[in-house]
């Protein structure tokens, strides 16, 4: 039987709009390929691990408008238990506002909405749920109290906490000591650590900062580079695999929502992370959020080729 999954998070309607560069303040510039695509950290998180096959519930809430429905329709085709999103009356479904240069980087901004409305008190709804889970997903674009009710309900219940600390802000160590599992960028590590990561080196020292915090795995991607991993003092680097990117939205996503998925599979932590490699990578080469997220014979698939090379 499989293990339970919940993720506690956002949901956005994303606007896309590719450009050769970024727009300096005040300047106009002319894109091209505009969309409009599904995305919200926590609704991508939840899209990656229930396209690889996890057993999973979405926390989330929506507007009372048009798209808010047609992301919980889409999000019951990816496999997702969505009977704990609801709909915010005289709300709109979050917005993100995203430009992606030719590099397939990317600036983006963001309108919370109805993801505002998951507070302490709408979580309360689905308690017993988090207790009877294996583990727990979440990021920060939901109220950092809602966090915090999170972690320390699950952490007392035994369920395991997974924190992507993303978008870049400090935690409290009150949040931090509850998590089981953090996953930061480069940026995000300097957030929390104020260890400025250009190297393994650097990775290593922001990994037993956050050890010290009371956090026994610490993974620290590193884009291209790979991913540091550190489970209590002890790190590596795990490489990823050379593909050619053309947009990097949901990268980070996609590669938690394997990463947990592989976890609750009971894979080695090394395995686990070198899965979440192959469908974060197999992600930057599609455009958009949800649309580039892969499916999991696609990984498997992937995931052989590049063996065999």
């Amino acid at each position: 039987m499989a293990k339970k999954l919940i993720v506690l998070g956002s949901i956005n309607i994303d606007h896309i709009l590719n450009t050769t560069r970024f727009p300096k303040p005040g300047e106009t510039i002319t894109g091209h390929g505009y969309q409009i695509a599904f995305g919200g950290k926590g609704a991508n998180q939840a899209v990656a691990a229930g396209r690889a096959g996890a057993d999973i519930q979405f926390i989330a809430a929506v507007g009372d408008d048009e798209m808010g429905k047609q992301v919980c329709a889409q999000l019951k085709q990816d496999g997702i238990n969505v009977g704990s999103v609801k709909q915010i009356p005289n709300e709109k479904t979050g917005v993100a506002l995203i430009f992606v240069n030719q590099q397939g980087e990317n600036e983006i901004g963001i309108y919370a909405g109805a993801n505002s409305a998951v507070t302490p008190e709408y979580l309360s709804n689905y308690h017993q749920d988090i207790i009877n889970a294996d583990a727990i997903l979440m990021q920060l674009e939901t109220p950092l109290s809602t966090i915090e009710t999170a972690v320390k309900l699950a952490k007392q219940h035994n369920t395991k906490v997974i924190v992507n600390p993303a978008p870049a802000q400090k935690l409290s160590d009150e949040i931090l000591q509850h998590i089981d599992v953090i996953t930061p960028n480069e940026t995000e590590a300097h957030f929390l650590t104020g260890i400025e990561v250009k190297n393994t080196h650097d990775a290593e020292n922001a990994a037993n900062y956050l050890h010290n915090k009371g956090i026994a795995i610490v993974i620290i991607t590193l884009g291209s580079k790979g991913a540091w991993i550190s489970v209590e003092g002890q790190g590596q680097l795990i490489t990823g695999y050379k593909v050619n990117a053309i947009d990097t939205i949901a990268a980070g996503d996609t590669f938690n929502g394997m990463l947990v998925t592989a976890l609750l599979e009971d894979k080695s932590l090394v395995s686990a992370v070198q899965y979440a490699h192959a469908a974060a990578a197999i992600a930057v080469t599609r455009a958009g959020a949800q649309s580039s997220v892969p499916w999991r014979k696609e990984i498997e698939n992937f995931i052989k080729q590049h063996s065999e090379c």
